[in-house]
């Protein structure tokens, strides 16, 4: 078992995509042919414990050596190479203020170190970007127990396992407490549009999840397809904006490849740091919107292979608009 991570700490954590192949004709509801391929997006699945720390991982991380004023970067020394066997949490020092809640956009700073040799991998110290996300967020969920309860100012020291299974040393430190944050949409509730006849349908489960069902004889397009299966009554998305979504992506064949409905939660990005499929038909949509989009290979990634896509793969994708502002 992989040990969860954050996927908030940009410049080392990846989140998780869910690769799940799904075979022609699989169970895909009684609208599906015989022959359609049927991509079911894999649900997100309950977090598990976190294991407990080892008497020798927690004299590890009593061991690691901070020093530095709170509000600067701090300096981080240990024995190299570092090795724990579950995350390792202390903390350096205590902020004040009233205890931070769920649903609390805190601000935060943070240094990444490797645990093989103590070399730093980031820093928002450095780059003078600081990191805003909402406590409880599903993608923070290495974090979310330990500073829930903490205060503006708290410093905290974690060693932890990243995706690639390497040890890494973190400070990370709380550096604005902003207002408790209404929950917002999970899942687009606009219009519904009918589709043109002859391209992938999609059926929704109660909570929005999307099955997408790919006709028998299918043939990948040339052009990009933007067909709108609810219109939302927000404003129009441009192309210079970061959006939040929830989406799904498949393969022809039934595979899907990635899905945010997978990891639980909706995401975000600007549109000018994706595929050209994505660019080009997602601006122009309402917020609100949910939209399907058939990307052929040359507005995806070409001749590339990437993350279980194989090379000329032409794209299905699913995509709920839930929000878009203005990029960072």
């Amino acid at each position: 078992m992989k040990h969860r991570t954050t996927a908030g700490l940009a410049a080392v954590a990846l989140a998780t995509l869910s690769l799940t192949s799904c075979a022609s004709g699989d169970a895909g509801g009684d609208a599906a042919a015989s022959g359609d391929a049927v991509c079911e997006v894999t649900p997100a699945a309950e977090p598990s414990p976190l294991p407990s720390p080892s008497e020798a991982d927690v004299a590890a991380v009593d061991a690691i050596e901070v020093t530095g004023a709170v509000g600067e970067e701090p300096t981080v020394e240990f024995e190299t190479p570092l090795e724990i066997s579950a995350p390792t949490f202390r903390v350096l020092d205590e902020g004040t203020g009233d205890p931070l809640v769920e649903d609390t956009e805190i601000t935060i700073n943070y240094i990444v170190l490797a645990g093989a040799d103590g070399s730093t991998s980031g820093s928002t110290w450095e780059t003078g970007s600081p990191e805003t996300f909402t406590l409880g967020d599903p993608q923070y969920d290495l974090l979310n127990d330990q500073l829930i309860g903490q205060t503006e100012g708290t410093r905290i020291l974690m060693a932890s396992t990243a995706m690639d299974q390497t040890i890494q040393v973190t400070v990370v430190e709380i550096t604005e407490a902003g207002e408790v944050q209404e929950p917002g949409p999970t899942r687009a509730e606009g219009t519904a549009v009918t589709p043109e006849a002859g391209l992938p349908t999609v059926a929704l489960a109660d909570d929005g999840q999307p099955t997408v069902t790919i006709p028998e004889g299918y043939t990948a397009p040339a052009e990009l397809v933007v067909q709108p299966l609810l219109e939302g009554d927000g404003a129009e998305v441009t192309e210079d904006q970061t959006v939040t979504v929830q989406y799904a992506g498949c393969l022809l064949d039934g595979t899907s490849f990635d899905s945010s409905w997978s990891r639980g939660a909706p995401t975000s990005f600007p549109l000018t740091g994706v595929i050209p499929g994505w660019t080009n038909g997602i601006a122009g949509q309402t917020v609100g919107s949910q939209v399907l989009l058939v990307v052929p290979a040359d507005q995806a990634y070409g001749d590339q292979e990437q993350a279980g896509i194989p090379a000329n793969s032409p794209l299905v994708f699913v995509v709920d608009i839930l929000g878009a502002e203005a990029a960072a």
